[in-house]
Order: structure tokens, then sequence, then C-alpha cells
């Protein structure tokens, strides 16, 4: 009888450990997939701190150009209008999570906006007003540089 509970023992002990090793490679590999994920986003946050590197020092030797011209434009802060809002929308063409995107924000928000269900914050304002006089050359390609 001890021979059988010792051949017992070692089979379930044997089918364990065998079902243990087919779960950890099932694992390991499960591990790697997620590395390689991990490391394709660092790329890509990489790769957009990049792009806002670029469009902020460009934003800057444009808003100095402008200080430049009209230095009074600095000591007023920005207002909001909702019809500007969706006047301006509408003239470049973009929907509203085109809109959205350009300035950072969802094209929710927007739509919020445009009803003045809700109003921006004023670092939304600010963004607002940085894209105030773009047209429709501009915005595209200010788009097309977000996208990638």
């Amino acid at each position: 009888m001890a021979s059988f509970n010792q051949a017992f023992k070692d089979e379930v002990a044997r089918l364990a450990r065998k079902e243990v090793r087919e779960e950890l490679v099932t694992m390991a590999k499960k591990g790697a997939q997620y590395r390689r994920d991990i490391a394709a986003l660092k790329r890509q946050v990489t790769d957009l701190e990049r792009k806002v590197a670029f469009l902020e020092k460009r934003e800057k030797g444009r808003l100095g150009e402008d200080a430049e011209a009209s230095p009074a434009t600095d000591s007023k802060p920005a207002r909001f209008s909702a019809a500007w809002l969706r006047t301006h929308r509408e003239k470049i063409g973009f929907s509203a999570a085109d809109y959205g995107a350009l300035i950072g924000v969802t094209a929710q928000s927007i739509y919020m906006w445009e009803r003045e269900q809700t109003a921006p914050r004023r670092a939304q304002i600010e963004k607002l007003a940085s894209i105030r006089g773009i047209g429709r050359r501009e915005a595209l390609r200010r788009f097309e540089l977000l996208s990638g």
C-alpha cells in the first residue's frame, strides 16, 4: 500500500510540474509581448514629445514676432466667444474632433463650448487664442504635424 501511495504522490507531483511549466511558458511569452508593447509606446511618446517641442519652439518664435509688432496684446487677457469658435472651425473646414486635436481637447469639449453649455478653462482659452489668426492651410499643416 505504501508503494501505491508513493507512486500516486510522485505522479501527482509530475503532472503538477508539467502544468506549471506550461503556464510559465505562456506567461513568459505574454511578458515578452508586454515589454515590446511598452517599448513601442515609449518610442511613440518620445516622438510626440519631439513634435510638441518643435511646435512650442515655432510658436515662441511666432509669438515673439507678434509681440514686437503689438505689445498691447499681451497685457489684455484672451476672451472666449462660442460664436467665434463655431465660425472659425467652419471657416477652416475642420470637424469638432480635428479642431479639438489641434487645441488638445476632445470633440465633446468643442461641441459643449460651441453650444455654450460649458466654458473653456484659462489654459484652453490661451490655446484658442494662439490659433485665432490661422487659416485653413496653416491649420492643416499643424494638424498633420500633430497627427504624424
